[in-house]
């Protein structure tokens, strides 16, 4: 893929209910990036895949891939984009589902060398922003937003996928990351967290050569 010189693309990423979507959208108002939502209002596998995760889990995982994939090429174009979530963590939930047998050991495989070819031809992102957060913490934000489908899921399913993500970025390597605790931290509506979570990202991006000043 063609390097685009003059891009900066960021990722948020982390676990269900950390906040991702919400400081893409701050981003995109603070600072001007151009936003690439994580394609979950519009996607017609999600709601069935939490009522069967066995029956939609290799399709729900391909459909993600492809549109990540969609989303890592449109972002190269860019100048300033931001996405919540990509192609880079879209593994963590793939080998979850394929430990707890949700997803076939066959499915996986085949999942796993399409993912691997496409990374082949993923322009790296500029910054990979990981927000940890406690499972409790997480679950709680989940409730609060109320979205019907993921209001049964067991908590021992969010305890093991904060597990994954954690242990994901324990190692990761792809980008430069930049890891927020944000346990404690209302960056949406308290003013003063949402200033010390964009100049954690500000002052990161200068270490990179990416800002002046």
């Amino acid at each position: 893929m063609e390097t685009n010189q003059n891009n900066i693309s960021l990722i948020v990423d982390g676990v269900v209910g950390v906040g991702k979507s919400t400081l893409m959208r701050i981003l995109e108002e603070k600072r001007g990036y151009k936003a690439l939502p994580e394609p979950v209002i519009d996607n017609p596998l999600l709601d069935r895949f939490y009522e069967d995760r066995k029956r939609y889990s290799f399709p729900l995982q391909i459909l993600f891939l492809n549109r990540r994939f969609k989303h890592i090429k449109e972002a190269s174009k860019l100048n300033k984009v931001v996405m919540d979530r990509s192609i880079y963590t879209d593994i963590i939930f793939a080998k979850q589902l394929r430990d707890i047998g949700d997803m076939d050991k066959e499915e996986y495989d085949i999942y796993y060398d399409l993912l691997h070819n496409m990374l082949e031809h993923c322009e790296p992102p500029t910054l990979m922003i990981y927000l940890e957060i406690s499972t409790d913490n997480a679950i709680s934000r989940i409730r609060k937003r109320g979205r019907d489908f993921e209001q049964h899921v067991e908590r021992d399913y969010w305890e093991e996928l904060n597990k994954n993500y954690d242990d994901f970025f324990e190692s990761y390597n792809y980008t430069e990351l930049l890891k927020i605790n944000v346990d404690g931290i209302d960056f949406e509506n308290n003013p003063e967290h949402q200033k010390y979570v964009l100049n954690l990202i500000d002052n990161k991006l200068r270490e990179l050569g990416k800002l002046a000043g």
